[in-house]
């Protein structure tokens, strides 16, 4: 009986041992990231022109560095293509041993910090499990723990050659995990236009072979920008090479078109909000004032806003139209008529009209990169405005207008981001933090939307 008892005993206390350390991992997992990704960023070790699971990037900030150079290209006359590469189940192939010779020589971890991440990854095992059925285990020798805090800044560390090969190839890029974005800027007078980009193209098809990883071609896609007669010429030449030219794509959640007005994404967006609007509709009557508001912004206000800081220099008619949807929302919200004005209904939901928010989402982004706060590719798009001889008193935080030629250029996030922000009164510029920035410009937007009201 002694002796049961202490197997019990012994027992019990090895799975309470393993309950614990099974909720506290991911707070060990935490901490190991912390002081790593402080070390990458004190040594510059991570890709500028990587904004997959960073704090402070996002697929906008990295939409809106792309498109922001592609819209200065067309400004100054020439065609630009942007070919976006998509790599196929690029977590589950990562090889270990090369993960860690890349952690080890490419990074410059060693001692304990190396040797805890080869615990870390190597000797995992994994199963198949059918109904009732489950394989035997089997060696995990590729890819990163799924769901783990680690997995993706490790994915990210393992791809910084690759940053370095497009570099090297005089090619622009943008990578958001394992989307990534080629773009550049072709003139028909150039002696071989495609050459740098086919270079680069291949130089990338090698690394990823050497390296357990691989194009999904199927994914791949290439569109032009600029003057419709140098897209003509340019996409004869990318179809003598065997690339299909697109007039629209899908990039991180955006429906581009070739013209860069947005009217197909922005029907998408319309489209589906009105499809939700309707089930919403339905169910109000069940729901409480406070879940029905929430309903709303999640499946409405998180459409409208999504990447709206790319929509700056659009026509207002552009922004009727989901200026329409966020009205039909409010009358859904607050089960008023169609007849009814709708701006004493949105300023009552103390709502910012669309093309306010998205003045509102610009700006924040303007902040948070004057004061350390966003990707240095944003902040690279700035400058403060210094007169050599002030002859009054300067106004603050007052930013250079850079120079452009069409509506392309003034629809550019650098150009168009400055013009609004140079507008804005010195309070708000000078706030001292991000949410009290928040705060007065938001009451400054409310106010210009609704003075009349």
């Amino acid at each position: 009986m002694v002796k049961i008892n202490i197997k019990i005993h012994v027992a019990l206390r090895e799975n309470i041992l393993w309950i614990g350390l099974q909720i506290l991992w991911p707070f060990f997992e935490k901490v190991v990231f912390n002081q790593l990704n402080d070390f990458l960023t004190a040594n510059c070790c991570l890709d500028p022109f990587q904004s997959g699971f960073r704090a402070n990037h996002s697929t906008e900030t990295a939409l809106i560095k792309v498109l922001n150079d592609i819209r200065l290209n067309s400004d100054s006359g020439k065609t630009s293509v942007l070919v976006l590469l998509d790599l196929s189940a690029a977590f589950d192939t990562i090889d270990h041993s090369i993960l860690l010779r890349q952690l080890e020589h490419g990074v410059g971890l060693s001692g304990r910090v190396i040797n805890w991440l080869k615990s870390y990854l190597q000797e995992r095992t994994f199963f198949v499990a059918l109904g009732n059925y489950t394989s035997a285990l089997a060696p995990l020798t590729s890819g990163v723990p799924q769901g783990s805090i680690l997995g993706p800044l490790l994915f990210n560390l393992y791809m910084l050659p690759l940053g370095q090969i497009i570099k090297n190839t005089q090619v622009s890029y943008h990578s958001y995990a394992d989307d990534t974005q080629l773009y550049l800027a072709l003139s028909p007078t150039d002696k071989d236009p495609l050459g740098s980009l086919c270079d680069c193209l291949d130089q990338i098809n090698s690394w990823l072979s050497q390296n357990f990883l691989q194009l999904n071609k199927e994914k791949t896609e290439v569109i032009l920008f600029g003057r419709k007669d140098g897209k003509d010429k340019m996409a004869t030449l990318f179809r003598a090479k065997g690339f299909e030219v697109r007039t629209k794509v899908r990039n991180l959640g955006v429906i581009i078109d070739s013209d860069l007005n947005f009217d197909k994404h922005i029907r998408a967006v319309t489209r589906t909000s009105f499809y939700h609007l309707k089930n919403i509709a339905k169910l109000r009557n069940l729901m409480s004032q406070s879940d029905l508001e929430k309903l709303v912004h999640a499946f409405i206000s998180s459409r409208l806003d999504y990447c709206n800081g790319l929509f700056t220099g659009l026509p207002k008619k552009t922004i009727k139209q989901l200026q329409l949807v966020q009205n039909a929302a409010a009358r859904v919200l607050t089960k008023t008529r169609k007849r009814e004005h709708i701006t004493p209904i949105l300023k009552s939901l103390h709502w910012l009209p669309v093309y306010f928010r998205i003045h509102f989402k610009v700006l924040q982004l303007v902040f948070k990169a004057l004061h350390g706060m966003g990707p240095t590719y944003i902040s690279d798009m700035f400058t403060f405005y210094i007169p050599l001889r002030p002859l009054r008193p300067q106004k603050s935080q007052v930013l250079c207008i850079p120079y452009t030629r069409t509506k392309q250029g003034e629809a550019a996030f650098s150009y168009y981001a400055v013009q609004i922000w140079n507008k804005l009164p010195d309070h708000v510029k000078n706030a001292p933090t991000i949410a009290n920035f928040k705060t007065q410009l938001k009451t400054t937007l409310f106010s210009m939307a609704f003075s009349c009201f």
